[in-house]
């Protein structure tokens, strides 16, 4: 079988917590003054807290120093973390947890890779801690996508090399990064149609007969 390892994005493949960011930091830019809407926040989508941050604040003409930014992402996290505490098992989608369920017991390797520093809260939240082989997320890297970085480092931790993982993604970004960094990539939702992944997934179940049809014998 090609991969042993699937590396999932997080927010939009596993969850989806974009309702949440937005309602942050709408209710941030509000404060500031700042105009702020759905178009612009799709441009936050896979980038990380400061470079959201920096798209937002470049709609104004507000100048903010290091620390007065390293406040205002602060304050957008915290709005965001008690959204996130409103999540529980049951926001994960039936469909998600089958198809986690069946690559676990095909024997691939799990893995995370977002840029979120969110990610063992929410993993948490969704009744997901310890269920993945190795997490790799904003806490233990220093470039945010679309650097390669994230999954270079989920590859590691699985002990596999980049060919032998499938990254799963919907964003951009992601999609940039998976092959920047010598992995194939599944796109779902908005990334779908991105000319650089593999494959195209309707719902992350499809990622099973991707899997499926590499388990079976070549046809002589």
């Amino acid at each position: 079988m090609k991969y042993q390892g699937v590396i999932f994005d997080l927010d939009g493949v596993i969850c989806s917590t974009d309702e949440y960011h937005y309602q942050a930091w709408k209710a941030l830019a509000d404060r500031l003054g700042i105009p702020f809407d759905r178009e612009l926040n799709s441009q936050l989508r896979g980038v990380s807290r400061m470079e959201s941050l920096d798209i937002i604040l470049r709609s104004s003409d507000r100048v903010c120093t290091d620390a007065e930014k390293a406040t205002l992402a602060a304050e957008k996290n915290a709005l965001y973390r008690a959204l996130l505490a409103r999540m529980t098992p049951r926001d994960l989608s039936a469909d998600v947890r089958r198809t986690l369920d069946a690559l676990r017991q095909a024997g691939l390797r799990l893995a995370i890779g977002s840029s979120s520093k969110n990610t063992p809260f929410i993993l948490e939240r969704m009744g997901l801690d310890g269920f993945f082989d190795a997490v790799a997320d904003g806490n233990c890297i220093t470039h945010s996508k679309p650097h390669p970085e994230v999954f270079l480092k989920a590859a590691e931790m699985l002990g596999l090399p980049p060919r032998q993982c499938l990254v799963i993604e919907d964003a951009h970004a992601g999609v940039e990064a998976a092959v920047a960094g010598g992995f194939d990539c599944a796109a779902m939702g908005d990334a779908k149609e991105d000319a650089r992944a593999a494959y195209r997934l309707q719902a992350l179940s499809d990622l099973l007969q991707i899997i499926d049809s590499q388990e079976k014998p070549a046809k002589s």
